[in-house]
């Protein structure tokens, strides 16, 4: 077979003036053309997608941010950037301390759903389907090797890792756009699709700040991996399974106030840095 042709070193020039331009592009497309072919079968026929099919749509979706955060790693910093980024993925000599921000995301699920379980109805009590804390652990571990071991190291600057998490966020909770309907226990939302995504996309991105204050302090994408899973695990395990459309809306903005609350704490003791050391 014959050999693959290289990279034209224009393309390879490219990459390496834009390389965070060129992941997000290249994670976007391959992302949402996988959610596609899976959906398309039912499109094709003039039928909504299933539950199901928009659940495979997931395992589709990974393959943007961790094949593309693989391969732009070797193409940008070559097999030694490669080599540092699996060790990045094991990294587990740190202060033991910063476990504890793993407890963060089921910590604010749980007081939030209680409090409004308590104070205004009982439908918003928390759920315990605790299998389902194993459907995080593909979304951390997958994802976090392009968010957090690619883009991210590349996003930050010496003096400012807040804002470029905020980007992040962003951009993160926009990439679930195909999927966002089947996100949460009440779908499809219909006419609460707009509310659900603005309340999810802001959770998400304070829930990337909080990851990335942990990644700043560590330099372990294994902890981001870790938390990632666990924020995603806590919501499928403690999601009321009975509430509407609106409600769900409402619970999951009242969850993203709870999280900007804590990032503000954070970025008082931290600042913008998310750091008291400097960032390597």
């Amino acid at each position: 077979m014959p050999s693959q042709a290289p990279l034209p070193s224009e393309h390879k020039t490219f990459v390496a003036r834009h390389p965070v331009a060129t992941y997000f592009v290249l994670t976007f497309t391959v992302s949402w053309l996988g959610a596609l072919a899976v959906a398309l079968p039912h499109l094709l026929r003039g039928e909504p997608v299933p539950k199901f099919a928009g659940l495979m749509m997931f395992p589709a979706m990974l393959l943007g941010p961790s094949v593309v955060g693989i391969v732009l790693t070797r193409v940008v910093d070559g097999p030694s950037g490669l080599r540092d980024l699996f060790s990045r993925m094991r990294r587990v000599r740190f202060p033991a301390r910063w476990f504890a921000s793993l407890l963060l995301p089921p910590a604010i699920v749980l007081s939030v759903l209680v409090s409004i379980n308590t104070f205004v109805s009982p439908v918003f009590a928390p759920n315990h389907f605790f299998i389902g804390a194993s459907f995080g652990l593909a979304a951390g571990f997958f994802e976090e090797i392009g968010w957090m071991g690619f883009a991210f190291p590349k996003m930050r600057r010496p003096g400012n890792s807040l804002a470029p998490a905020i980007l992040l966020g962003f951009l993160w909770g926009a990439w679930h756009i195909p999927v966002i309907d089947y996100l949460g226990t009440s779908t499809p939302h219909g006419a609460y699709w707009l509310p659900f995504f603005l309340s999810f996309t802001a959770a998400m991105t304070a829930i990337r700040v909080l990851i990335a204050w942990t990644y700043t302090n560590t330099n372990s994408v294994l902890l981001a991996q870790l938390l990632h899973a666990i924020s995603t695990g806590s919501l499928v395990v403690f999601s009321p399974p009975h509430i509407s459309a609106a409600q769900e809306s409402a619970w999951y903005a009242l969850y993203a106030a709870a999280l900007w609350i804590v990032v503000a704490f954070i970025v008082s003791s931290y600042g913008k840095r998310l750091s008291l050391l400097h960032a390597e």
